[in-house]
């Protein structure tokens, strides 16, 4: 049995999620994780990390999670993933994702009961493997106990998805349930209760063996006791018919060697039907573990989505476009982890930028650059890892690699300078671009002199251009921006905050030529508040006080 909620012929790594699940639990209760060598960074990007910080993802993980820590290992899995884009996966988990918004209590519903199924597992006592690989008999008792307590839950799951399955629409919904209604028949719930019916051995336990080299015994098999069902009638039939042949011996109590040795010889009969059934019981286990990771995803969803909805804030489903087509329009784009930090709506953008391959970004101090450089990061995030994306609307090609450049702080541990720690960031970058990839700076190469981080900032976004790789950078740099103004031939796009003519920031960002300030007075005069006849600072006196507030 296979969920295939999140990949159409592909499963998700589901005992990655629990044990990672384990360990963000261990980190906030101190719950001891067994596996301490487990890797939770394990299959994900290389920068991903840096994606986290630099796009406040940890807010939107957070918020999809709603304490739940499997939703925000599988949502930070799935969406780290979401730097290399599959069409194929984006369609196929777009179409199950809307069925999951129109029906959100059923699907929390069903990952209710792959939750119960699991727990229902974790409140038992398991013996060591070790333990149980050498007690056949303890072995077939786990494993009889487990199967009986997820029938419980199997029958739960197929007469919710009876009475559900014809309000979804999706091919991967379909799908799940179509595999619900082929494997959990009820021939086959008649069957496994027969079977572990007969595997208790009420009756005792009828096993043949044949005598090999040295008298030992082999080929052991264990053989099911014909099953009569009680009369009087029969019962006498019983009595009065003529037996085979057989021999029979009794223990004495206090034969201890004795009963040793018969155990053995019936723990060697059992052992084939304990582990089968045991294999049996882990199957079933790993089908419930799979489900609860795979709707994880789709519920976080849920949980972000009503979350927006319940500020007003829009949603839309993305339109991606072919890897080669240099797609990126949008209309109403937000950073969704902007609005889940404060109380008011934020403000949306409106942007055409199809055809292009840099978009250059500036404009006055605290006017919206940078969270519009998030917005982008976060809707191809999202967008490439199946989801709705904060905007009204949002078209985008395909990338195959996501990558932030950002400023960094002044850190007390560097061996190197900023700059030089800059560059070093850059070449990391570099060493795994591909032709599709997009890069977002912010603020990069700052921390020299304007004229010579304006030049190799141009040639090494010039370098990446001529690659195929696609660009958005916002800037402070004149001389930059300035620059690729003068020498564009089309395929730049560039945007300036707006800002009124009283100095007040719209937040939205328009077409607009570069201009040689970032209005750094408007922030000076707004947080010192400067009083009539008080005396002023010059002008660069005033950015450095601003700078450093």
């Amino acid at each position: 049995m296979r969920a295939h909620l999140l990949f159409r012929n592909g499963d998700f790594d589901w005992d990655w999620a629990r044990q990672a699940a384990q360990a963000r639990d261990m980190s906030h209760t101190g719950r001891r994780n067994f596996n301490l060598n487990f890797d939770r960074m394990k299959g994900f990007p290389w920068n991903a990390e840096v994606l986290a910080a630099d796009l406040s993802l940890v807010t939107v993980f957070n918020t999809m999670a709603q304490g739940d820590d499997w939703i925000f290992e599988v949502a930070r899995s799935v969406i780290s993933s979401g730097v290399k884009g599959d069409a194929e996966t984006i369609l196929y988990r777009q179409d199950i994702l809307r069925d999951c918004l129109n029906q959100p209590a059923v699907v929390r519903e069903f990952y209710t009961i792959a939750i119960e199924a699991m727990e229902k597992q974790r409140g038992r006592y398991f013996p060591f493997p070790s333990v149980l690989s050498q007690n056949p008999d303890m072995m077939l008792r786990d494993a009889i106990e487990s199967i009986t307590f997820l029938l419980v839950s199997l029958k739960k799951l197929r007469k919710l998805a009876e009475a559900r399955q014809y309000q979804f629409e999706s091919e991967g919904w379909a799908e799940f349930f179509a595999m619900i209604g082929r494997d959990l028949s009820d021939e086959y719930f008649a069957l496994v209760e027969d079977h572990l019916e007969v595997l208790r051995f009420r009756s005792g336990a009828l096993i043949s063996a044949k005598l090999g080299n040295a008298n030992k015994g082999t080929q052991y098999i264990l053989h099911r006791l014909p099953h009569r069902k009680w009369s009087l009638l029969g019962w006498w039939r019983a009595f009065l018919e003529k037996k085979p042949p057989a021999y029979r011996f009794e223990l004495h109590p206090r034969d201890e060697p004795g009963a040793r040795a018969l155990n053995e010889l019936r723990n060697r009969g059992l052992s084939p039907a304990a582990t089968a059934l045991a294999q049996s019981a882990e199957h079933i286990r790993d089908f419930f573990g799979m489900l609860r990771a795979e709707l994880a995803f789709y519920v976080g969803c849920i949980n972000l989505h009503e979350r927006l909805a319940q500020k007003g804030e829009p949603t839309c489903m993305p339109i991606p476009a072919a890897i080669d087509q240099r797609r990126l329009s949008f209309c109403g784009l937000y950073d969704v982890g902007l609005t889940l930090s404060v109380a008011p709506r934020v403000v949306g953008n409106d942007t055409s930028a199809d055809g292009k391959e840099l978009l250059v970004i500036t404009g006055p101090n605290s006017g919206g650059k940078s969270t519009l450089l998030r917005s982008i990061g976060l809707a191809l995030l999202m967008m490439q890892s199946g989801m709705f994306v904060p905007a009204v609307a949002f078209r985008s090609s395909l990338c195959d690699g996501l990558f932030t450049h950002y400023k960094r702080e002044e850190d007390v541990g560097m061996e190197s300078g900023k700059f030089d720690e800059e560059l070093s960031r850059m070449s990391e970058i570099v060493d795994r671009l591909t032709p599709h990839s997009m890069i977002l700076f912010n603020e990069s190469f700052a921390a020299t002199n304007e004229r010579e981080g304006s030049e190799i900032a141009r040639q090494i976004i010039s370098a990446l251009l001529q690659r195929g790789v696609r660009a958005v950078c916002v800037t402070h740099m004149y001389e930059l921006a300035h620059g690729f103004y003068k020498t564009n031939t089309g395929g730049t796009l560039f945007l300036r905050a707006e800002r009124g003519d009283d100095g007040a920031r719209t937040f939205r960002l328009v077409e607009g030529e570069p201009l040689p300030t970032s209005y750094g007075e408007d922030l000076y005069h707004r947080i010192f508040s400067v009083e009539p006849g008080r005396p002023q600072l010059d002008e660069t006196s005033a950015r450095a006080r601003a700078r450093a507030s």
